[in-house]
């Protein structure tokens, strides 16, 4: 489906379900350079299952029009003219990476609107090698290259996907394939700019649930760890054998983890 936000179109995946803002709603948040097909299988349980869904793509990424938005603040406070778009009163953002430091950034600045959070692949600062934001500037094919192999863990590398033909590093070289210009560049900056983590994990009030995996090089799980002692009565999950890019690599652990953390059964 299509939403207007600020003028623009914005695309939303619902799940397969027609969308229904009077029921419990669920957005997930995709991360830098990414879009709504992230959240392929996690999106339709929820949607199948009692929730009403969007899975957005930010602006200037996938389907949805605009310019991408310079910082995480400025994504943050984006989210509530899209819920006010959808016509929602509140709902629980689920944010991996960039798009755990946007739901949680809404969630302290929209307290009395957001019901739960679940952040996905996120520590309290999300800094960005120097050589991989000249590449994200310079060179974002090399960009593209050095993220798939820093994101995934040793399975990913060597095919071992859970659905048999699924080629995991090939498949995410051609999602940051479809980056607009100058995107993953703006994201890139827009998380090593963000320097608000601990002070704004300290004011959440909201259920959380923190997500990290075990072989994560671009998010380490010991900074998760530090990020969820941060933020009182925080539920940490941690998985096992994979990395950065746990929904695509350990997709039915992630969504067990996210109907557990949200209390969905």
């Amino acid at each position: 489906m299509f939403l207007t936000v600020d003028n623009n179109a914005v695309f939303a995946v619902t799940g397969g379900k027609d969308f229904d803002a009077t029921r419990p709603t669920v957005i997930f948040i995709h991360g830098a350079g990414m879009d709504h097909t992230c959240w392929q299988l996690q999106s339709r349980w929820f949607a199948w299952h009692g929730w009403s869904v969007l899975a957005i793509d930010l602006p200037g990424h996938g389907r949805s029009e605009g310019n991408p938005l310079p910082n995480v603040s400025d994504m943050a406070t984006w989210v509530g003219r899209l819920m006010d778009a959808a016509g929602l009163k509140t709902a629980t953002l689920v944010g991996h990476s960039m798009g755990a430091i946007i739901a949680m950034e809404t969630a302290a600045a929209l307290p009395d609107r957001i019901d739960g959070l679940a952040l996905l692949g996120i520590t309290p600062a999300m800094r960005v090698h120097p050589i991989l934001l000249d590449a994200a500037r310079d060179d974002p094919d090399e960009a593209y290259r050095m993220m798939t192999a820093w994101s995934h863990g040793e399975a990913a590398k060597i095919g071992r996907n859970q659905v048999p033909g699924i080629w995991m590093t090939g498949n995410a070289l051609a999602l940051f394939a479809r980056n607009r210009p100058g995107v993953l560049f703006n994201d890139m900056s827009a998380c090593n700019t963000w320097n608000t983590g601990p002070k704004t994990a300290g004011g959440i009030s909201c259920p959380t649930q923190i997500i990290i995996a075990r072989q994560d090089m671009m998010t380490p799980a010991k900074k998760g760890r530090e990020l969820a002692g941060m933020i009182a009565g925080s539920h940490l999950t941690v998985l096992e054998n994979c990395g950065h890019m746990m929904m695509a690599e350990a997709p039915d652990a992630v969504l067990d983890a996210l109907i557990e953390g949200l209390g969905a059964a």
